[in-house]
Parts: C-alpha cells; sequence; structure tokens
C-alpha cells in the first residue's frame, strides 16, 4: 500500500489527454478517504484550502457572497428552479453551503468521508451521508436537478470515472458545477520564477489532478457535458508580481487574502456583483484566477 505521508517527494506529475496534470504513483480511492477522514481537517492540512470550518466560519460573509454567485447562476442557467429543486454536494465538508443553498428552498444532499463534519451537518439539520470518494451514487440511485463538486475533483484519484458516475445521477436538464484550483496558470508561474520558488501548489497526497480551464473544459466535452459558465477567482498570484511573497510568510498570506476578502465584499456592498462577476468570467477565458468554476449541463 502507498505510504501517503511519504509521497510529498516521491512521485511525478504526468500530463494526460486531456491536458491536465496527474501524480504518479496514483493513491486508490480507499487510501484517499482514510486520509480525509482521518488527516484532512487536522493537523497540517487544516487550513489548506477554504474547506476547514473555522475558515469559512470567519470569513462568512465573503463565502456566502461566493454561495449567491452560484445561485444566482442556477437561474441564468436554468431561468427558475423549481419548488422540488434536488441538490447534491459532494465532498460537501461542513455542510455550510447546504445551509445557504437549503435557505433559498433547494432541497439539500451531501456526503463526505470526514465523520466529524458530517455529523455536524446533521446537527445543523442536513441530509448527510457519511461514505468515501470510491463512488457517487451515495443515495441509492437518485437522481438530481443540481450536483457540485467544490473543491474536490483535484483530490481524486480517477476523476474521469467520478464524472462519468456522477453523469449517472443527474437528472435531465440538470447542472453540474465543479470548483477546482487553476494550477499552472501564467501568474501563478511567473511569481514562483520572481522569487525562485518551488510549485508550491502542487502537493500531494492533498492535490492528485491539476487543472486550467481549458483542461477541464475538454474533459468534460469529452464526456459529452455542455460548457455553459467559466468562472475564475480572484488572481491571489497577482501579489507575487507586485513583489509580496506571500508563499513563503505566512503572515503576509493572510494579509494578502484579507485584502482580496474585502476586494469582493466592497464591491458588492457597492451594489457592483454583476461587475465582478463579468471580470472573473474575463479571467477565466484567460486560464488566470486562483481558482476555475465550470458550470455544465449532461447532454
Amino acid at each position: 500500500m502507498l505510504s501517503l505521508g511519504r509521497m510529498k517527494n516521491n512521485f511525478e506529475l504526468i500530463k494526460n489527454e486531456y491536458g491536465f496534470y496527474q501524480v504518479s504513483p496514483t493513491p486508490s480511492e480507499e487510501e484517499i478517504t482514510k486520509f480525509y477522514a482521518e488527516e484532512f481537517y487536522t493537523g497540517e492540512y487544516k487550513n489548506f484550502n477554504d474547506s476547514s470550518l473555522e475558515v469559512q466560519v470567519n470569513d462568512k460573509e465573503f463565502f456566502q457572497g461566493r454561495w449567491q454567485d452560484i445561485y444566482e447562476n442556477f437561474i441564468e442557467i436554468k431561468k427558475k428552479l423549481s419548488k422540488d429543486t434536488t441538490m447534491l454536494d459532494i465532498g460537501c465538508g461542513w455542510g455550510l453551503a447546504l445551509q445557504y443553498f437549503q435557505s433559498k428552498g433547494i432541497e439539500c444532499y451531501g456526503f463526505d468521508p470526514a465523520t466529524e463534519a458530517v455529523d455536524y451537518g446533521k446537527k445543523k439539520g442536513l441530509n448527510l451521508k457519511h461514505a468515501g470518494l470510491q463512488s457517487m451514487d451515495v443515495f441509492s440511485g437518485k437522481k438530481f436537478d443540481i450536483i457540485t463538486m467544490l473543491n474536490v475533483l483535484e483530490h481524486l484519484s480517477n476523476p474521469v470515472l467520478a464524472l462519468r458516475q456522477i453523469k449517472k445521477i443527474l437528472k435531465k436538464d440538470s447542472i453540474l458545477v465543479i470548483d477546482v484550483p487553476n494550477d499552472f496558470n501564467d501568474f501563478q508561474t511567473t511569481g514562483r520564477n520572481i522569487h525562485n520558488l518551488k510549485d508550491w501548489w502542487v502537493a500531494p497526497p492533498n492535490h492528485l489532478n491539476y487543472f486550467s480551464r481549458d483542461s477541464l473544459v475538454k474533459l468534460l466535452e469529452y464526456l459529452d457535458f455542455e460548457v455553459k459558465i467559466c468562472e475564475a477567482s480572484f488572481p491571489l498570484e497577482m501579489f507575487l508580481l507586485f513583489g509580496e511573497n506571500y508563499v513563503s510568510d505566512e503572515k503576509l498570506g493572510k494579509a494578502c487574502h484579507k485584502k482580496r476578502v474585502l476586494f469582493e465584499e466592497n464591491l458588492r456592498k457597492q451594489g457592483k456583483s454583476k461587475v465582478l462577476k463579468n471580470f472573473y468570467r474575463s479571467l477565466a477565458n484567460l486560464n488566470l484566477g486562483r481558482q476555475i468554476v465550470i458550470y455544465a449541463t449532461p447532454k
């Protein structure tokens, strides 16, 4: 069995036919599930991304703005959501996003390999299950109007298989939302070169796949999805181009994150949410932005 603890320095990246990079050797889904159940929300990985409860609670307004954008994009694609709209969040974590969408009248479901996170969500009244990442069909063949994978696809050993499984549990005229880090983008690699850094974003066993806007679109189209919307998130690596090496300075990193949060919150407070959305869509077309979010429908 592959030791995930020793994987950090014993791997190579291979660019596959879809254009995204994958870690080799790849751990099994069982090993990945064990990692997320026991380590992802604790220890050194706790604040690796936006999945920790502490991060989401501390930046509540910021995350609610993000979830509101997602909800508005549902409306843009479908025009109107029916009263019996169902949604599945794969890798739902603590369920804070589902709490938001449930407040919008959506019937919400979710699953996650971390017992502590699932128990927390259940106490909030959510329909969650503790389940690994081996299968996407956790609710006994139930089909959904909306499926979200927010910071999940980059963690899976076989993302192509996962997307095939997801397609089987999507209803007709449904929406799939995938949010992944936008890695090896030009701001990122330029910042790396300026500051003589390593590829800090390459971090197995946490991330096993490294996508761009173009490679994720290519993968989805190969699997007979129609891409409806592509958006990016704030290009955090831009701070590196300003000379602020937040990668090597945790305190500076927190300060840069706070500036990013203020950037979005100030625009929203001034009624400029549409400007912000158009800005992020333009960045996505350039393969820029820290994250890429794609909305697609099955053909």
